[in-house]
């Protein structure tokens, strides 16, 4: 583009010196100028890109000194004193603020804690008074139970007053004897009937359902939970020692209907003599035992008349 203007110059100052001339002669003054153009102008040409590059670098290195100062003034504001006494104070408040929230932490940690621990204590006691509700409820049902027994007891006290001694109930017509106190102490069935013969009557002679009933409702009544089922037993006027398998009351009547615990009576060690135990199925409380076997025993005796 330069060559090109320099051309141009030289063609306008050759037309201005020598007038006008023929398109030929132009042709080849112009082919001749720009032999000689190219051959005189060239270097020039050069000088000025060496001239223009210098020039940018100069620039760009007073530019690129300018940035350099303004990093280094703004570097010795960094490193002010009073800034960097900012930044130190920031620091510290942001530590300071650090370490608070560090602290909160741990302190909730320590009552979130303190909290799951109060709360599994507060679960073991909640089953604790469940368990307790449980068996208080327990309790009043047995007192239930306890207050309905002697409500149904009350007319047989009652009726023994009436037609029975002292310490026996009256029951079915006839007045039974219960050695239920732990003063008295356990005896085979032959000393048992010496006993019973003794106050005034006999072993008992079951011999209704009604009777039966009534005497196992006050056995059960009466059980005490601390003995053995085997020894909770008492004797009754009924044994088979005449004929095995021929049971008879004392009276001399046989037995026509029997109150026997499942695969009962089965004779096992010679078992003779008949015990009722308190059952809480009372149809099924009838055990034939070796009759020196120990127990305790029922007596039964006529009422008194009035």
């Amino acid at each position: 583009m330069e060559e090109s203007l320099i051309l141009g110059r030289s063609y306008n100052r050759l037309t201005n010196s020598q007038g006008e001339t023929t398109e030929n002669e132009l042709h080849l003054h112009s082919h001749q100028e720009t032999q000689v153009t190219l051959s005189t102008v060239t270097p020039e040409s050069s000088m000025n890109h060496y001239k223009l590059l210098k020039a940018s670098l100069a620039v760009l290195a007073i530019i690129l000194l300018v940035a350099n100062i303004g990093l280094g003034v703004y570097y010795n504001k960094l490193t002010d004193n009073n800034i960097v006494r900012d930044i130190s104070g920031e620091i510290t408040k942001l530590q300071a603020s650090y370490d608070a929230a560090v602290q909160s932490r741990d302190r909730a940690k320590k009552q979130l804690a303190m909290e799951i621990s109060e709360q599994q204590i507060t679960k073991w006691e909640l089953e604790h008074q469940s368990l307790r509700f449980k068996e208080y409820e327990k309790q009043v049902g047995k007192m239930q139970m306890d207050i309905a027994t002697l409500k149904s007891l009350l007319p047989i006290i009652k009726e023994g007053c009436r037609h029975c001694l002292p310490g026996w109930a009256f029951i079915s017509s006839s007045c039974y004897y219960f050695p239920f106190s732990d003063t008295f102490y356990r005896t085979s069935w032959n000393e048992a009937r010496q006993t019973c013969r003794r106050l005034g009557g006999d072993l008992a002679i079951i011999n209704s359902r009604e009777k039966h009933l009534g005497i196992t409702k006050l056995i059960s009544t009466n059980q005490d939970s601390a003995t053995p089922m085997f020894q909770s037993g008492f004797w009754i006027g009924l044994r088979d020692v005449e004929e095995e398998g021929v049971w008879k009351w004392l009276d001399g009547t046989r037995l026509t209907e029997g109150f026997w615990n499942i695969g009962e009576p089965n004779n096992q060690n010679n078992e003779d003599c008949v015990a009722v135990y308190p059952k809480s199925n009372p149809f099924l409380s009838w055990n034939d035992a070796p009759c020196n076997y120990n127990l305790k025993w029922i007596c039964e005796m006529a009422p008194i008349a009035l």
